[in-house]
């Protein structure tokens, strides 16, 4: 797993040796600049960032070109009520004109576990040793049962002391039960790709920050933090990030789902029709915006518990809230959160800075698709690693 950070130009994906096929440790402008024309000699790395979401599809290749990022490919498939989820990657990949067969994917639900503790300082082997032994205080499941993770952080929590009085480091840990990745990994491999690596939701959706918003990350102040916000259609992600690493995520079960069903309930309608109504309200926006207000209510608890948490542990303060997922685009969803946690809220735009290849991509599709795209772009991301 990466952290949220990809340290010293490397991630560190979740492992499961003994697979065959595991993978290896290994606002802003409203249009992205264009590139049409290709350097005729520079070295090329590409990775497809795959992000299988409940009900929407999305692909984003990303290709470094003499050390600069840019995207290659894209495609989206939205998947019908009973739709294979294997067979519906072939389709994304039909869609897309990809160059590389190397991809990226990713991992969430009530299989994966993310926890933030404090070790006794030690060396990155001795850390990975420490932590099969300690892992039974921090999973829910079994050693056997999961793939398992960890990595240092950077950043030191206030009031971390030992036993014995010495300072501690703060290591995150990460763990997704093995059949998940396992049929993952079988899904992905049965089209002939190769899993790179494999990932969490919320650290993609920190590296896409990252590689788009570095700049703003390095000068920040050490007090100062930013947090990451992905609504999706059955979850949404959060990501607290301090000096483009993160300190605190988590995965709330609430999303653009919970949102349809409440419409559905409230003006008596089948959940296709509720679902149609959510995108264009016309001009039932006020009867939409009422039937969603509880559902937003239930969410801005989570995250403002959350946020409340990350400032008082780590002694930071949270600036701005950034939203991405299409949950987030349901009308006046944003206003709604942004007033109830009293904090700065506003999108943030995956793609922003990024070169887009357009001989390979529809620019005015990708564009339309940004807020979607925020965990894709983290996933490929890696091609910068």
């Amino acid at each position: 797993v990466a952290g949220g950070r990809r340290r010293n130009g490397r991630g560190c994906p979740l492992r499961q040796p003994r697979h065959p096929q595991a993978p290896r440790c290994p606002h802003a402008p409203s249009r992205s600049p264009v590139r049409g024309e290709k350097a005729l000699i520079r070295k090329k790395k590409s990775i497809l960032g795959l992000d299988l979401g409940s009900q929407v599809f999305k692909a984003v290749e990303i290709t470094l070109e003499g050390g600069e990022p840019v995207i290659t490919g894209f495609s989206r498939l939205e998947l019908g009520p009973s739709q294979d989820r294997r067979q519906a990657i072939g389709e994304l990949m039909q869609l897309g004109r990809f160059g590389t067969r190397n991809v990226v994917s990713s991992v969430a639900g009530q299989s994966v576990v993310v926890r933030y503790v404090n070790m006794v300082p030690m060396s990155d082997s001795e850390l990975r040793q420490a932590i099969q032994f300690e892992s039974d205080k921090y999973l829910p499941f079994d050693l056997s049962e999961v793939v398992l993770d960890c990595q240092r952080l950077q950043h030191e929590v206030q009031g971390a002391y030992g036993a014995g009085g010495g300072k501690q480091m703060s290591v995150v840990l990460a763990a997704c039960q093995k059949g998940i990745v396992a049929k993952l990994l079988d899904d992905i491999t049965s089209h002939g790709l190769t899993a790179s690596a494999v990932d969490i939701d919320a650290f993609a959706l920190a590296n896409a920050y990252e590689l788009t918003h570095r700049t703003v990350l390095e000068g920040q102040a050490a007090d100062v933090a930013v947090a990451l916000v992905d609504m999706g259609a059955v979850r949404t992600q959060i990501n607290v990030l301090r000096g483009g690493e993160t300190c605190f995520s988590r995965e709330i079960g609430m999303g653009g789902n919970d949102m349809s069903k409440a419409i559905a309930r409230r003006l008596n309608l089948d959940q296709a029709s509720a679902e149609a109504l959510k995108r264009e309200p016309g001009e039932r926006l006020v009867e939409v915006q009422r039937a969603i207000a509880p559902v937003l209510e239930d969410l801005v608890s989570e995250l403002s518990l959350s946020m409340d948490f990350v400032e008082s542990r780590e002694g930071v303060r949270i600036e701005e809230v950034l939203f991405s997922g299409g949950a987030a685009l349901a009308p006046g969803a944003l206003e709604n959160i942004g007033k109830q946690t009293g904090r700065q809220t506003r999108f943030w735009n995956p793609l922003q800075g990024l070169s887009v290849d357009a001989d390979h991509v529809d620019v005015e599709e990708i564009e339309r698709n940004a807020s979607f795209l925020a965990v894709a772009v983290g996933l490929a991301a890696r091609a910068k690693a």
